[in-house]
């Protein structure tokens, strides 16, 4: 076995764009192999805040990064899943300086509703207790931003110069870019292309089950799932002293439920398009083609939130 292995595809984001579906669909395919342990964010080097170290899962050291590829020599597409490299500025560099010819593949939504569904989850799990509208304001004037320091409803969702940094470092033709509509929508076409694009077989394709949508929105059974997610104790046990799979086994099979997801707050929807107009222009400028599935939420009707966070004291100012 080779001394050091290092990926030679990253799926590296955005969050909330169907990077847990494209990872457990190319799982099956026989020529990839991606650890079972989903976004190490090795190349991220997080440094999260004291409120969110126990939210926030990384492998920190090249030890322990090059534990998950054990085996792996043997495949001809080895690959990493962490959705912050897309955004954080140094580690297209850090990738770039092991992995030179690596391929780069970005999957993006609407980024509207990627922060939604961003808010969505870290509301779920007891991240945040504010209404939409109030916790992205919040989060977009606070001064402090980091991977794991702040939640980065914003900015996650600014693609084009994230996507340049990497067309820049690896080439445009080593960095291809998805839609979460397409692979909703054609899930074996979007994985030909994948195929064809790190040159691989694309006749396992035909066998894979596809028919599931991963990591979609699911609500708590109540305010006490909620809470119980998000403190440090429960977080602990379900991390580090259970199993792996029983941990996200009771999660997803006893504490959460099927829901219709709540309407966005139409002044959250308005703050956000005004912010990312622009910003999907200069993506359609950069990538050369129209992108129409990213101004999805711009052709909703607005509606007033159904969504009640609980009361918590108002602040007029960030914290």
């Amino acid at each position: 076995m080779r001394e050091s292995i290092w990926p030679n595809f990253y799926i590296v984001g955005a969050v909330k764009s169907g990077t847990t579906s494209l990872y457990t669909y190319l799982r099956q395919h026989p020529q990839v192999f991606l650890p079972g342990r989903k976004e190490p964010h090795f190349f991220t080097q997080p440094r999260p805040s004291r409120e969110q170290t126990h939210l926030i899962r990384y492998v920190a050291d090249a030890e322990h990064y090059q534990h998950l590829y054990r085996g792996a020599d043997a495949f001809p597409r080895i690959g990493d899943a962490s959705p912050s490299y897309l955004w954080c500025p140094e580690a297209a560099q850090r990738i770039h300086q092991v992995a030179p010819d690596a391929k780069i593949i970005v999957i993006l939504r609407d980024p509207v509703e990627r922060a939604y569904a961003q808010y969505l989850m870290d509301f779920t799990e007891g991240a945040i207790h504010l209404p939409f509208a109030q916790a992205l304001r919040r989060d977009w004037e606070r001064p402090d931003k980091g991977w794991g320091v702040s939640q980065l409803y914003v900015e996650l969702g600014q693609y084009s110069e994230q996507i340049r940094r990497y067309q820049t470092l690896f080439g445009r033709d080593r960095v291809l870019v998805l839609l979460l509509e397409d692979l909703k929508k054609k899930p074996r076409k979007v994985l030909e292309t994948v195929a064809e694009f790190l040159e691989i077989d694309p006749g396992p394709i035909a066998g894979m089950d596809l028919d599931k949508a991963y990591n979609a929105h699911r609500s708590a059974r109540g305010v006490w799932v909620r809470y119980l997610a998000g403190n440090r104790i429960s977080r602990f046990i379900g991390d580090v002293l259970l199993p792996r799979a029983w941990g996200k086994y009771i999660w997803q099979r006893w504490l959460l439920r099927d829901h219709g997801k709540p309407a966005m707050d139409e002044d959250a929807r308005n703050f956000l398009q005004e912010i990312y107009a622009p910003e999907v222009e200069s993506l359609e400028q950069l990538l050369e083609r129209p992108l129409p599935e990213l101004r999805l939420s711009w052709h909703e009707a607005p509606r007033r939130s159904l969504h009640k966070a609980p009361v918590i004291q108002q602040r007029s100012s960030p914290s």
